[in-house]
């Protein structure tokens, strides 16, 4: 499965646009990350720990969506944004959405 964020495929043409596909991921930061985190803010410099939780979204984000594309037949998906929101009591949950146009190649 080819993913893009860009509108078109190079040195490829899209034969047949099958739809807009999206999906969402939810995932929550336990209060031993927030801790950690709580000190990288105090202290300065990255939080990995939180790094790897949106890292860990992004990529069920985009796998749900690649899912979703190959049950419709689709090659590719184009177009592709990925939106990261906080939601919940104290911004304790990570969403990710991700959304794309599933095409067929020609």
């Amino acid at each position: 499965m080819i993913t893009t964020t860009t509108n078109s495929v190079e040195g490829r043409s899209i034969r047949t646009y099958l739809g807009v596909i999206s999906s969402e991921t939810i995932i929550g930061a336990n209060v031993f990350k927030d801790i950690l985190g709580g000190l990288r803010d105090f202290f300065g410099g990255r939080s990995g720990t939180y790094e790897k939780v949106m890292e860990e979204a992004k990529v069920t984000a985009l796998r749900e969506l690649e899912d979703k594309a190959r049950a419709m037949g689709a090659d590719a998906i184009v177009g592709i944004d990925l939106d990261f929101e906080t939601i919940g009591a104290n911004g304790s949950m990570l969403m990710v959405s991700a959304s794309g146009t599933a095409v067929k190649l020609g």
